[in-house]
């Protein structure tokens, strides 16, 4: 009997699983929107086609990503090498294309492509997109006042997130990540930055991974923070880990890893919680935001300990105090950088405080 090839049984829904795990997606066996777009632009291949820019809808896939790591590696500013044609992108390949006799279209058919092979890395001595990333996110000194950072509640608009009973109350991932972005915000807010939340409490319908990170590219954020809660089978399971922009051909984002790593440094410093440590991933969120990005999962809600925690608000006002020494943190140089959990947050707002009211005081 010849098996049906249209049947999604065991053998595909593997198959499924470990090209999430290989692309550093959700790893459900489910083909979802996101998986859809990874198989979508895993199929392509440097060379197959001719790349420019389109308009609204750019082209996606891994030859554009092998492109943009060719041109970082010759010296050419392509932003993130997040497999997406923009205009960033159009303008590096214009730029190689005029240094060496092209017709400078932005495009790459076959003439550019073949010129690319021909000549040899510029870039040595270090990541030109870890220095680019480094000199863009101090670019204003080591203050956080006048920034602007995103902070991206999970799930919501009908999506709960993970949901436990408990006795005669439920609690829910998307309400108490609410309460921890909403706790940020003011702190962030206390200290001089500029906030943005992804959405309010209760929004009419769920909103989706790209629609959050267009949002952070469209303020033009210097950082996004989206907070999540964890679950699992095993109640045993508890602990805080933070994910960051990166894929299977290794990091992508420099900063981003260095976000969550702090991130995750501070909370671990700050509460006692298992470290289970930073992870490289290539969910939307991260890889179509065009600044360093982190998701943090604060802590696994089937876990009666981590859940112990969560649901005292004493504990969530440890966990945001951690995360605001962390972004403190990016801004200084990594060589004036100070200890994990010596950040004293209440210190940032009486600093911002007293400045005002001199401020104040010399307008007078």
């Amino acid at each position: 009997m010849i098996p049906d090839e249209s049947a999604f049984d065991i053998g595909v829904e593997r198959a499924v699983q470990a090209f999430q795990q290989a692309r550093g997606l959700w790893v459900d066996g489910e083909v979802g929107d996101e998986t859809w777009r990874a198989l979508d632009a895993a199929r392509w291949h440097l060379g197959a086609r001719t790349l420019y820019q389109a308009i609204p809808d750019p082209l996606n896939g891994d030859d554009v990503r092998q492109l943009q790591e060719r041109l970082l590696e010759m010296g050419y500013d392509v932003g993130r090498t997040d497999g997406i044609y923009g205009a960033r992108t159009a303008r590096a390949v214009a730029m190689f294309q005029r240094e060496v006799g092209l017709t400078p279209d932005g495009a790459c058919g076959p003439q550019t492509l073949g010129a690319l092979r021909r000549l040899g890395r510029k870039v040595v001595g270090g990541s030109p997109q870890r220095l680019r990333e480094e000199q863009a996110l101090r670019q204003h000194g080591p203050e956080m006042r006048g920034r602007l950072i995103v902070i991206d509640p999970g799930h919501g608009g009908g999506d709960l997130g993970v949901v436990v009973p408990d006795g005669p109350l439920r609690w829910t991932e998307a309400d108490l990540a609410y309460d921890l972005a909403s706790r940020l915000e003011g702190r962030l807010g206390a200290a001089g930055v500029r906030v943005h939340l992804t959405r309010p409490p209760h929004p009419a319908k769920p909103i989706s991974n790209l629609d959050r990170a267009r949002l952070a590219n469209e303020l033009g954020a210097d950082l996004l923070i989206s907070i999540h809660i964890d679950g699992h089978n095993n109640p045993e399971a508890d602990g805080v880990a933070a994910y960051h922009y990166g894929t299977e051909h290794g990091v992508t984002s420099t900063m981003g890893e260095r976000l969550a790593g702090l991130v995750l440094r501070e909370i671990v410093a700050r509460t006692g919680m298992r470290n289970c440590r930073t992870h490289a991933k290539g969910w939307e969120l991260l890889s179509r935001t065009r600044m360093p990005a982190v998701r943090v999962d604060v802590g696994y809600l089937t876990s009666p300990l981590d859940r112990k925690r969560l649901t005292d608000s004493h504990f969530r006002e440890k966990v945001v105090e951690a995360i605001v020494a962390a972004v403190q943190r990016m801004y200084y140089p990594v060589d004036n950088d100070v200890l994990t959990g010596t950040i004293d947050v209440s210190a940032l707002r009486a600093k911002l405080a007293a400045e005002t009211a001199a401020a104040a005081a010399a307008k007078e």
